[in-house]
C-alpha cells in the first residue's frame, strides 16, 4: 500500500429535533398497496406525515412515488390498506371518500391554470361558497403571500412559469387544505428558476403552516425543501428521515447511491480500526459498527466530497480513469490498485489528466455509513 493520508475527526454528527416529537399525524397510510391488474404498483405502504411538515417522496420513475400521491389525493383506491386524514379513513376495506371531499389540495406539474382567467380569478376558483367579502380578503392575502399582489389583473399567458407556479399554488391554497400534495411542482421550469423556486415555494409553505407531501425524482430538491425525505423503491419504502439523515446514513446500497454519488471502500474491523486500501479509518468514525463486526469485512460509503486525488510521481494508490466537467467542479473516478474505484470532486481549476497516478486522500469530518461486505467472511485468523 502506497504513503496514503486519512484526515478523522471525533467530532459527533450534530441532529436537528426529530418530527416524532411533534403532534398527532394529519396523514397516515398504513399497509397501503395499489394493483394494476397482475402488476403490483404499491406494497404494503406505511407512512404518516405531522402538522405543518413538507414530506417528500423521492424515487426513480417507475418507483411507485406518483400513484402513492394518487392514493392520498383519493383518485385511485387502494387495494389493500388504509389512508387516513386527522384519524378518519377515507380510503380503506370499508370506506371512500370522494377527493373533493377530503379537504386536499394539489398542485400539477403543468399547473393548469384556467387561460381565460385572470390570476385573482383563478385564486378564487374554489371559494364560491364564501361570501364575496371573505373570497376577495382570502384571495388578496395569499396573493400577497406569493408575491404576486400586482398581477392579480393579468392572465396566465402574460406571467413567467414562476409567476405562473405561484398563482397555482396560491389556487391549491385558497380552500385551506388539510394537506397540499405536490406532483413534480419545478420540472417544467428551467434550471436556474427551479432552484429559487424551490425556496420560495418553501417559505410560502412554512408561513402558511401547511402540511405539504411532494413527489420528485430530483434529489437536490428534495434535499434542500423537505423537513423529511421517504426514499421510496419498486414500491416500497427503502428510508424515512430527515435530509441530512437520509443522505449521510443511508440504510441500504440503493439509498446511498440514489441520493448522490456513492464509492464502497472495502475494508476489514479489527480492534479499534478498520483497515482500508488507503489506510486505516477509527472505529468509532463508523456510525454504529458494534463488536460482534470485529475481524469481519465491511463497504465503507465515501462521497466525491470526502476524498481528494493527489498527482504523485511513479506509483500512487490508483490512476485516473474518467473525468467529468461539472462547471463549477469536476468529478474523477480513480481505480486504486486493488480494482476499487472511488470518485472524488475537485474545483474546476484543478486539472488532473486521465491515466495520471494519484495518491488519494480521504478528508472526512463526520460519521461514515457501512454496509456488510459482498465479499466472502473475513478469515477469523486474517
Amino acid at each position: 500500500m502506497s504513503n496514503s493520508t486519512i484526515h478523522a475527526t471525533d467530532e459527533p454528527a450534530t441532529e436537528r429535533p426529530t418530527t416524532d416529537e411533534a403532534t398527532a399525524p394529519v396523514l397516515e397510510l398504513d399497509q397501503v398497496s395499489k394493483s394494476y391488474g397482475p402488476e403490483r404498483v404499491i406494497e404494503g405502504l406505511s407512512l404518516s406525515v405531522t402538522e405543518g411538515e413538507i414530506l417528500t417522496l423521492l424515487g426513480p420513475s417507475g418507483c411507485g412515488k406518483t400513484t402513492t400521491l394518487r392514493l392520498i389525493a383519493g383518485l385511485e383506491r387502494p387495494n389493500a390498506g388504509e389512508v387516513s386524514l386527522n384519524g378518519t379513513a377515507v380510503s380503506g376495506p370499508d370506506s371512500f371518500v370522494e377527493p373533493e371531499d377530503r379537504g386536499v389540495g394539489v398542485v400539477f406539474q403543468e399547473f393548469a391554470l384556467f387561460p381565460h382567467l385572470t390570476a385573482t380569478e383563478n385564486v378564487g376558483f374554489g371559494l364560491e361558497a364564501w361570501n364575496d367579502d371573505a373570497r376577495e380578503a382570502r384571495v388578496e392575502e395569499l396573493l400577497d403571500l406569493v408575491g404576486l399582489e400586482a398581477q392579480g389583473d393579468s392572465y396566465p399567458d402574460e406571467l413567467s412559469g414562476g409567476q405562473q407556479q405561484r398563482v397555482a399554488l396560491a389556487r391549491s391554497l385558497a380552500p385551506e387544505p388539510d394537506v397540499l400534495l405536490l406532483d413534480e411542482p419545478f420540472s417544467n421550469l428551467d434550471v436556474d428558476l427551479r432552484v429559487k423556486m424551490r425556496e420560495e415555494v418553501r417559505r410560502i409553505l412554512k408561513e402558511a403552516g401547511v402540511t405539504a407531501v411532494s413527489v420528485t425524482h430530483d434529489q437536490e430538491e428534495a434535499l434542500s425543501i423537505s423537513d423529511r425525505v421517504a426514499v421510496m423503491n419498486d414500491g416500497r419504502i427503502e428510508q424515512v428521515g430527515e435530509p441530512e439523515q437520509v443522505f449521510q446514513q443511508p440504510e441500504s446500497r440503493f439509498v446511498a447511491g440514489f441520493l448522490g454519488h456513492a464509492s464502497f471502500l472495502p475494508g476489514y474491523v479489527h480492534g479499534g480500526e478498520v483497515t482500508t486500501g488507503l489506510g486505516p479509518v477509527p472505529r468509532d468514525q463508523i456510525n454504529g459498527l458494534a463488536g460482534t463486526y470485529d475481524r469481519t469485512r465491511i463497504d465503507v460509503l465515501v462521497r466525491p466530497d470526502d476524498i481528494r486525488a493527489v498527482p504523485v510521481d511513479g506509483e500512487g494508490d490508483g490512476r485516473v480513469i474518467s473525468r467529468r466537467y461539472l462547471g463549477p467542479t469536476v468529478l474523477y473516478e480513480v481505480r486504486l490498485d486493488d480494482d476499487t474505484t472511488v470518485q472524488c470532486m475537485h474545483n474546476h481549476d484543478e486539472s488532473i489528466p486521465l491515466d495520471t497516478a494519484v495518491r488519494i486522500e480521504l478528508d472526512a469530518d463526520h460519521e461514515l455509513a457501512w454496509f456488510p461486505s459482498d465479499q466472502r467472511p473475513a478469515d477469523a485468523d486474517e
